[in-house]
């Protein structure tokens, strides 16, 4: 066959194994098989068809190889999935003279994450000639004495090819003397002899010479020759025999270098030199042998001179020669046969396959987060493994066929754990077992799962009223357990309505710190309190939030001057009264009612006498607001009187108004007693604002109600003190010593019965006065028009509380009404009674509403209101 038709042969050798070899899967695993020398680029399977990925998929799974080691070898299309040859592949370089060529790679394929095994075994192609280690072998036969039959070892041919490719037979060039005779020895290398057919005649023919021919099965047929020269020589009739044709002996493997194994034995019955022997390994033994074993040519001791590893090689044969030094030379031959035992030295390797070492940590049970790969070099029990992971971690191994998956087996947090590192640790079961261990760290990829947190429940602020806007008022501040954008956090205000504005008309907040700032200047006598919530949100996917309330609380300021409400006056705060002449000292003239519109202390109000038209006949109080004469008037005096008083309040810095008040003295002047309703259908109020302001200030006055009630309460109680017609004194003992200044008084009519009562300040030591007062004494008689229902809705309500829901365990049993007049306000006694009984809190409460009416202009102070207890009934007289 000529050139041009071998390599047709071979290239329809080629299609055809490819054809065949492309079916690809044998239990889960993908099996293709080629030729060597293949050309770069020739086909090997369609790896994604083969594995079932869909044409559409391919690209999206991203094919590759993972096996290092035969990567240069071979390519994966990552679009269509073929699989083929990148470089050529030497069959007798990557395998040797093993007859099984695989190879095994790994494919890779990403989202999801899975590897699959593929073996490609690699077909040998005849690119080998047989070959002979010694080009010429001499042989020795005596004459005459050498009987046909006679065989004589030969040289072996080694081909690289293995198979059909290898050496095949032996050809032996004819001539009548010799013979060849071939044996198939157990691992299938021929062996060749000669036989010899006559005996020979040295004078004959001294020398032949014959060619050995080693063919392989290739096609074409390769082949490789060997000259023997054969010499005949004189007689040495007994060869060296050995006691056994056949020795078989098993090693355990990594024995030390130069342990004796084995010693063989050949004997010669010739005397002299046909009687030595030498020993020494013919031309059968291999390479491989050659480098494990060494043969001690005087006694036949055989021992190692490498290392001998069960894992490269677990079988040796060893072909001695025993030769006696006759002449001619004869000689004998054994077969040692080894078996190599495996121990436990290799320990298992671990590979960890994963595209990205995290996971996120809303990862369900049963995630696998990469694949790990475990061998043992040992065979039998000592390659058997059992792999296992670290304890009280969320993960465990799944076994998948031949591999093992690192799969979650609990809920991850990352906010507890951020980062595992586990330690997976392969163990055989060898005597004594072996273990490797393989640390892999594990990040948890954060999730949005943790809402905002506000660093407190609620917040405060505290702004002056009239503050330029853009002040800065509070700042709340949030944390979220969550990392990245996940914790960005985002502080807005949530949206409502103030008094029908939008709240973000009142505030505004810094989306990035949380800083809240006035968006307005606040008005106290507006507002005072305003509360706002803050939500603040993450920038996660799905976006969590929190909320939070914040108040913000107005502090009044001293923007607002006293106003007068009464009595009457023009716009220039001008007001005119007339008196009798006849009047003595302590009466009423006037008074003064005002208002103002701060809160607290701002509020306070303070009457001082500027420019009295005469300081020695009329004197102010102070606190509150009545104008009375001092002493009688005297006829030099002028009858008209000015008087400039100044009413401030307690702020800082202090604002007030000037009030004039004009006083006509007259010889006889009519004193008009204007009717309840009159003073209701008069009195304008000056806005709600007023209203709310004069309800604080009659708040302030309150306290001194309660001291007057506790005096009242015992006055009533103690049936055996005696009072006079006019006025009586109660001194009341109170412990702190600033109250020593202040001396409560009750007014009783003649029958015994309460007319008014008030406090005054006195000085230390000296005694509480009475003053006249214009109502009329108890004696007189009242009609019935005198003596009428007022409708305040606001008393009504204070007595029927009263009286549906209080005990009056607190009144004198002896009398079911109280009388209560004109009374003076004071911080001091609020301070010290604040804290009564309930009683008393319910008579403050009555205390509280007639001030309001009186400071309306609704009653005056010479009214006096009846309240009985029985019945929801307010008269006045």
């Amino acid at each position: 066959m000529d050139i041009r038709g071998c390599c047709l042969c071979w290239k329809w050798q080629v299609a055809l194994s490819l054809l065949l070899c492309s079916w690809g899967c044998v239990s889960g695993q993908l099996r293709y098989s080629i030729v060597e020398e293949s050309d770069p680029g020739t086909w090997v399977g369609n790896v994604a068809q083969d594995l079932g990925i869909k044409h559409a998929q391919i690209s999206q799974r991203r094919l590759h190889l993972s096996s290092e080691k035969y990567q240069k070898y071979f390519a994966v299309n990552e679009e269509n999935g073929g699989l083929t040859v990148n470089d050529g592949i030497d069959r007798e370089i990557m395998c040797g003279s093993t007859v099984d060529c695989v190879l095994h790679l790994e494919v890779v394929a990403e989202n999801p994450l899975e590897i699959f095994s593929i073996d490609i075994e690699i077909q040998d192609i005849n690119d080998n000639s047989p070959t002979f280690l010694v080009h010429c072998h001499n042989i020795e036969i005596t004459e005459v004495f050498t009987n046909p039959g006679a065989r004589f070892a030969l040289e072996i041919a080694e081909d690289l090819d293995v198979g059909s490719n290898g050496v095949r037979q032996y050809l032996l060039n004819t001539n009548p003397y010799f013979s060849l005779s071939v044996k198939n020895r157990k691992d299938g290398t021929l062996i060749p002899q000669l036989i010899l057919e006559k005996v020979l005649d040295r004078e004959e023919k001294q020398e032949h010479n014959l060619i050995l021919t080693a063919i392989d099965g290739g096609e074409p047929a390769r082949s490789g020759s060997c000259h023997i020269t054969i010499t005949v020589s004189d007689i040495n009739d007994n060869p060296p025999t050995f006691n056994q044709s056949i020795y078989k002996i098993k090693l355990k493997e990594n024995l030390p270098v130069n342990t004796d194994i084995l010693t063989i034995t050949a004997t010669d019955m010739d005397d002299g030199a046909s009687g030595e022997i030498e020993y020494c390994f013919d031309s059968h033994t291999s390479k491989s042998a050659r480098k494990c074993f060494a043969l001690n040519g005087q006694n036949g001791d055989i021992y190692n001179i490498g290392n001998i590893d069960y894992e490269d090689l677990n079988f040796y044969e060893l072909s001695i020669k025993a030769a006696d030094k006759g002449l001619p030379k004869l000689e004998g031959d054994c077969l040692v046969q080894i078996e190599i035992e495996d121990v436990n030295d290799n320990y298992p390797e671990i590979s960890f396959a994963s595209m990205a070492n995290e996971v996120p940590e809303n990862a369900p049970l049963g995630t696998a987060v990469g694949f790990i790969k475990v061998r043992d070099k040992d065979s039998g029990k000592n390659g058997e493994i059992d792999l296992h992971l670290s304890h009280n971690i969320p993960f465990k191994i799944r076994t998948i066929k031949n591999y093992y998956s690192l799969v979650t087996d609990g809920i991850l947090d990352r906010e507890k754990i951020s980062q595992y590192i586990i330690e997976l640790t392969a163990s055989d079961f060898g005597s004594p077992p072996l273990s490797s261990k393989m640390t892999v760290i594990l990040g948890v990829v954060d999730v949005n799962d943790n809402a905002p947190t506000f660093l407190q429940s609620t917040y405060s602020a505290f702004i002056k009223e009239n503050s330029d806007p853009g002040t800065l008022l509070s700042s709340v501040s949030a944390t979220d357990a969550d990392e990245g954008i996940n914790s960005d956090l985002v502080y807005t205000v949530v949206e409502t309505e103030i008094d029908g504005s939008s709240v973000s008309s009142f505030v505004y907040i810094n989306s990035n710190n949380g800083a809240i700032y006035a968006q307005r200047s606040f008005d106290y006598e507006h507002i005072q309190t305003l509360q706002i919530t803050i939500k603040v949100e993450d920038s996660g996917s799905p976006k969590l939030f929190s909320t939070v309330p914040v108040f913000i609380f107005i502090l009044d300021t001293n923007d607002n001057p006293p106003t007068l409400l009464y009595p009457e006056h023009s716009e220039d705060l001008i007001v005119q009264e007339k008196i009798p002449k006849s009047t003595s000292a302590g009466y009423l003239v006037t008074k003064l009612t005002a208002v103002d519109l701060d809160s607290g202390h701002n509020a306070w109000l303070a009457f001082h006498l500027i420019e009295p038209g005469s300081s020695s006949l009329f004197q102010v109080s102070k606190h509150t607001g009545e104008v009375r004469k001092v002493r009688g008037s005297q006829e030099t005096e002028n009858t008209d009187q000015q008087l400039i008083i100044s009413i401030s309040d307690h702020g800082d810095p202090s604002l007030s108004t000037t009030v004039t008040v004009l006083v006509s003295i007259a010889d006889n002047v009519l004193v008009d007693r204007p009717k309840s309703g009159e003073f209701l259908t008069n009195y304008k109020p000056p806005s709600d604002m007023t209203l709310y302001l004069i309800v604080s200030l009659v708040a302030i006055s309150l306290v001194s109600l309660v001291t007057f009630i506790i005096l009242l309460v015992k006055c009533l109680r103690k049936e055996s003190y005696g009072y006079s017609s006019s006025c009586c004194f109660l001194n009341a003992t109170v412990s702190k010593p600033n109250m020593d200044q202040y001396q409560p008084a009750l007014f009783l009519n003649t029958d015994g019965t309460l007319k008014y009562m008030e406090v005054r300040m006195v000085p230390p030591g000296g005694q509480g006065q009475c003053y006249q007062t214009n109502v009329p004494p108890a004696t007189q008689q009242r009609d019935s028009a005198f003596l009428q229902s007022l409708d305040f809705p606001q008393l009504q309500e204070l007595v029927k509380y009263t009286d549906t829901s209080s005990d009056t365990s607190c009144l004198n049993d002896q009398s079911k009404e109280l009388l209560v007049c004109q009374t003076l306000g004071n911080q001091t006694i609020y301070d010290e009674f604040a804290a009564m009984n309930d009683c008393i809190d319910r008579l403050a409460a009555l205390h509280a509403a007639l001030e309001a009416l009186q400071d309306q202009g609704a009653i005056t102070p010479a009214h006096v209101f009846r309240i009985r207890w029985d019945n929801t009934t307010v008269v006045h007289t």
